[in-house]
């Protein structure tokens, strides 16, 4: 069995004490699995891109901003990984589609489609969001999954099988002070149970995860802890239960988890990846 650079592992404790302990590492069946990752190019995409090439996963990375791709690109390359630059923005049902066409391309056909673009574009409450904030945040937080996921679809059902992923938030699960970011992402939370039903008889696998509060440089975290420490600091002390923010890496290990074999009975589900901080059951 190869075994998976991915330190994934269970101890097996022998009953003596003082004794070694004997770890088996779990292969999660990503080596030359064909990925591709949108919003790739910082954040929670880029640690899930590096993640997946981690585990022998063949990347194509899709965002707008060809200088983040090309770095994600050259630190997946110097580990010995495989990946690919694709330019392009998914918030459109024709961009989306041209970005996906050239990831399959370059890829020669996707096992697992990341569907991470997203944002709130700094909207407010319902009474205070105008018509094109609600179609730009929701065409980029929710129909871009739509699309792209559209675009490989067909493939995957030839092809027998395939693992769709979408990255949703704990705003999508209960409220949140973004109406067009809340309603966009629990919209993304529904549609992976439909998708997650309806696709798993072409052995399809469709599931989505629920960051939290993340922190990671350039993020809208860091940027509120310069602009806004007072904000920061109050949600830091007063949403969240572990006293820290996530990092992007710890979303990337449960994305690659779910993307992997080793989950090949989870489908439609939602995962929190939050520390606690979401309140819904």
């Amino acid at each position: 069995m190869q075994v998976s650079r991915q330190r994934v592992a269970l101890a097996l404790m022998p009953p003596l004490a003082g004794r070694l302990c004997y770890w088996v590492l779990m292969d999660l069946g990503l080596a030359s699995r064909r990925a591709v990752v949108t919003g790739a190019g910082r954040g929670i995409g880029r640690a899930i891109a590096l993640e997946l090439a981690r585990e022998g996963a063949q990347l194509a990375l899709i965002a707008r901003t060809q200088a983040d791709l090309e770095e994600v690109a050259s630190a997946i390359r110097a580990r010995g990984g495989v990946a690919h630059v694709v330019v392009g923005d998914v918030a459109s049902e024709a961009g989306a589609a041209a970005a996906l066409d050239g990831a399959r391309t370059v890829l020669g056909g996707v096992d697992v489609l990341v569907n991470n673009a997203g944002g709130s574009k700094g909207t407010g409450p319902f009474d205070a969001v105008d018509a094109a904030a609600w179609r730009a945040v929701v065409d980029l937080s929710l129909m871009s999954a739509v699309w792209c996921s559209q675009r490989v679809v067909e493939g995957m059902k030839a092809q027998g099988h395939g693992v769709i992923l979408h990255v949703a938030s704990v705003f999508g699960r209960e409220y949140g002070p973004s109406a067009p970011y809340v309603a966009a992402k629990g919209g993304l939370i529904a549609l992976t149970k439909e998708m997650g039903v309806d696709l798993i008889r072409h052995g399809i696998r469709v599931c989505s995860v629920a960051p939290g509060s993340i922190l990671f440089p350039g993020g809208s975290w860091d940027r509120r802890r310069t602009q806004d420490p007072e904000r920061f600091e109050k949600v830091l002390r007063d949403e969240l239960p572990a006293g820290r923010f996530g990092t992007a890496e710890e979303v990337a290990r449960v994305v690659t988890f779910l993307g992997s074999a080793a989950a090949s009975w989870l489908t439609g589900i939602t995962v929190p990846v939050d520390g606690g901080q979401g309140r819904a059951l």
